[in-house]
């Protein structure tokens, strides 16, 4: 949308921006002819799937691009200054008090032996000379500005000391300290909870009207971009295909690439389909599909009871000796997975979720309750003998760059479990990896790569053909799409129910993703603090929650319409 005339002068100004990376004598492009401005208090979002060139397309905004990259543009300037000509002590003195970043991952961007007061302090010391003193009480305002408790009580903790949604918090505030006149902020809300999502986007709103700063938001959350945006960009492979004002490019967007990004975005009533030939049941949601056992009513359409879970509880012990903490992680859980059926358990960060995950695989012990496996105590236990491995039940981890060996070829990671058990010969255990890698939508051939040679879809494909390896009945996916773009979440869940169809499995399926699981799930349990306060048939937890905590959850879930824009940010204003 070309700027009205009396619309203010761009706080960023970009032309004609190529950007690329030198491999000996040669260089790779990555982002191609962008164009791109950012006014004062408007909000921009940059929206695209992972490789686009999104965040090499911020660094090069603040001049922290990695060594090996070239910049070039016609016009790159913030506040009329141009970027291209200066020298790296005139860019280091815009950052932060004319153009400032908050990074996607604020635990690894926080200093771990720094206290927070001391690491926002420091950019007052820094660039204005303060005193310890001085530049401490600007770090308690501060803190206190982005909703910070108890600021002043806490300015003396360290970042582990918070919670993933604090941290991300003090990250902002570290940007806005000295009050830039642009922000650019890089998937600021990835993998955070819903409540906490919403308090970080109620957070950016509020700032940047209060403080009059442009936004430049880096993100492939379209449900985001929906709540807060003012114009969007898309990109892919480098190019901006589309921009302009949110509301056009959401009522109409003009290029099949922007279609196919907001038709991927999880609709209540319809499990998202970008392979529709791979999963030919799934036009309707998990709760309307036909299940093992059929008929009349949802408790009996399920078949017989795979896992059980009965007062399941962990208690976590920590702190110095003279001030010991107790945490009650999981508060005596009591589930039900039934074959073929896919329970879906939703909470926020530090409910418990993850830590039920892995007592119900053995990878946690429990001290109280049990864990049946088709009738079958396989409880692990803190005391107590450990019992047999077990094969029935197999996880599905979060992040497929880390839960893969990356000095281990394909072949060898799917393999592995049967390495380890002595099952087959090499043979049959190639035709197996092959079987698997074919089931999950990839090409035998590649089991001779490494995982880094694979994007984060593929890997995650990977894990999954790594659980299934030993006929697993019961598969505990714990957050498999939270670090995925929208496109190849829609490739990862179809896959799930394509193999749930076919397999027959059953699936318990952890997520902050609120569509997600309302698309996925026959049934939805709600742990709150440690412990279940509301379980029942999708259908009733998404359109008649008993629980307040469940109406909470459901109230912070991103918009899936413009229409619905400001809901998040006037909840709690």
């Amino acid at each position: 949308m070309a700027p009205t005339s009396d619309s203010p002068s761009p706080v960023l100004r970009v032309r004609g921006l190529d950007i690329g990376f030198r491999s000996g004598t040669q260089v790779t492009p990555v982002v191609r002819g962008l164009d791109l401005d950012v006014r004062p208090g408007e909000l921009v979002a940059l929206l695209g799937e992972s490789g686009s060139g999104k965040t090499v397309t911020a660094r090069a905004v603040l001049g922290i691009q990695d060594p090996a990259a070239t910049v070039a543009a016609r016009e790159l300037s913030v506040g009329g200054t141009d970027l291209l000509a200066c020298t790296e002590p005139e860019r280091r003195a815009l950052r932060g008090e004319r153009v400032s970043m908050v990074l996607q991952d604020a635990l690894s961007s926080l200093n771990p032996v720094l206290t927070v007061g001391d690491q926002v302090g420091e950019i007052f010391r820094v660039h204005r000379g303060l005193s310890r003193r001085q530049a401490r009480e600007r770090a308690v305002e501060l803190l206190d500005l982005v909703g910070i408790a108890a600021a002043r009580a806490r300015v003396d903790d360290y970042p582990h000391q918070f919670s993933g949604g604090m941290r991300q918090r003090i990250l902002i505030a570290m940007a806005i300290a000295l009050e830039p006149e642009l922000l650019v902020a890089d998937e600021p809300t990835t993998a955070l909870d819903v409540t906490v999502q919403a308090q970080i986007l109620r957070l950016l709103h509020d700032l940047r009207g209060r403080l009059g700063m442009g936004v430049l938001l880096i993100t492939h959350d379209i449900g985001v971009v929906t709540e807060v945006a003012d114009r969007l960009a898309v990109m892919r492979d480098g190019v901006v295909v589309e921009q302009g004002d949110a509301d056009a490019v959401f009522a109409a967007p003009a290029e099949p690439y922007t279609r196919t990004l907001l038709g991927s975005v999880p609709r209540a009533g319809a499990v998202r389909v970008l392979e529709p030939e791979r999963a030919p049941d799934a036009n309707r949601t998990a709760a309307e599909r036909r299940l093992p056992g059929d008929e009349h009513t949802p408790a009996a359409r399920r078949g017989d009871v795979v896992l059980e879970v009965s007062g399941l509880g962990r208690t976590f012990h920590g702190g110095s000796p003279l001030a010991r903490r107790t945490v009650r992680a999981v508060d005596g859980v009591d589930l039900v997975l039934r074959r073929g059926e896919t329970l879906g358990i939703v909470g926020e960060s530090g409910s418990g979720k993850s830590t039920l995950a892995r007592m119900i695989v053995g990878l946690e012990s429990a001290d109280q309750g049990a864990v049946r496996y088709h009738g079958q105590d396989v409880t692990r236990r803190t005391r107590g003998p450990r019992p047999a491995p077990r094969t029935g039940t197999q996880m599905v981890f979060q992040d497929p760059y880390t839960s893969l060996d990356p000095r281990m070829r394909v072949r060898d990671i799917i393999a592995e479990p049967l390495v380890v058990t002595r099952t087959g010969t090499a043979a049959s255990r190639r035709e197996r990896v092959a079987e698997l890698l074919d089931m999950v939508g990839m090409r035998p051939e590649v089991m001779d790569r490494f995982p880094h040679q694979f994007s984060g879809g593929q890997r995650q494909r990977i894990g999954i053909a790594r659980a299934l390896v030993r006929d697993p009945d019961v598969l505990v996916c714990d957050e498999p799409v939270s670090a995925l773009d929208v496109t190849i979440q829609a490739q990862v869940t179809n896959l799930l129910v394509d193999l749930q169809d076919r397999l027959g499995l059953s699936i318990l399926f952890i997520s902050h993703d609120l569509s997600v699981v309302r698309n996925l799930a026959h049934r939805v349990l709600v742990m709150y603090r440690g412990a279940v306060v509301e379980t029942g048939e999708v259908e009733q937890i998404f359109d008649r929650p008993d629980h307040a905590y469940t109406r909470e959850l459901l109230a912070s879930m991103p918009p899936l319409t413009r229409a619905e824009r400001g809901r998040l940010t006037a909840v709690g204003a």
